[in-house]
């Protein structure tokens, strides 16, 4: 068990109204350049279906919504509080008819096997208790052939930027999440996620021991964030 479910769920709950806002002061506004990047990799076409785990305030989900066209998108999470700013948004961009936003724990999805095309998980997987179990789920939900995308922070090992990252990360960003988003503890907490987090090789070890196949790993910006896509 890496982290409390208890203390994540609260912290998500707290940080919520600010998460979009520290998010892209944290990465310098990188995750969405990352994320466009992902999207390219992945390829969705229209009518395609899709799964967005830990789904935030659904800016992921909306991508893979638009990317699809057609195709039923839903976006898990266990925070109301996320899911709320998430809604707001999925309405704002029109596709409140195509999208849909469930409650729900990732550890345990509610879902037959064999039920959509891409499961992903954005910056969500190093908030979990049991990484090994969320990935055994987005294999045994997606489909013969789909895909399980994971996007995440993940860990730099070139000096001397590596002492340069952990100090920012560590020292740096509990102090804007103080100035911004008026939370030390949450965003102190985050740090103290990735040092616990697997780095890319063992997440790519950790895919391939559940049984993903063809496992692609993407490191960006020196290893700051990893993508990694396995196949069903």
């Amino acid at each position: 068990m890496q982290n409390s479910k208890s203390h994540v769920h609260d912290l998500f709950e707290n940080i919520a109204p600010k998460y979009d806002k520290m998010n892209d002061i944290m990465s310098f506004r990188q995750h969405k350049v990352w994320r466009k990047k992902t999207m390219q990799l992945m390829n969705v076409q229209p009518g395609q279906t899709a799964l967005d785990l830990c789904c935030g305030t659904c800016d992921w989900t909306i991508d893979l919504a638009r990317a699809s066209k057609t195709g039923k998108i839903i976006g898990l999470d266990f925070s109301e509080q996320m899911l709320a700013i998430g809604k707001r948004k999925v309405v704002e961009a029109g596709l409140d008819a195509q999208v849909e936003l469930v409650q729900g724990n990732a550890m345990e999805l509610p879902f037959a096997d064999n039920s959509f095309d891409y499961v992903t998980i954005g910056f969500g997987l190093r908030n979990v208790p049991d990484y090994k179990q969320v990935v055994s789920e987005m294999l045994r939900v997606v489909k013969p052939g789909g895909k399980i995308v994971c996007l995440d922070m993940s860990k730099p090992q070139a000096q001397p930027f590596k002492s340069i990252y952990y100090f920012y990360f560590e020292k740096i960003v509990p102090l804007l999440g103080k100035a911004f988003a008026k939370r030390f503890a949450a965003y102190k907490w985050l740090p103290d996620s990735l040092q616990l987090f697997l780095d890319a090789k063992e997440l790519k070890a950790l895919f391939e021991q559940v049984g993903a196949k063809e496992v692609y790993v993407k490191n960006f910006f020196l290893g700051v964030a990893a993508l990694h896509i396995g196949k069903k």
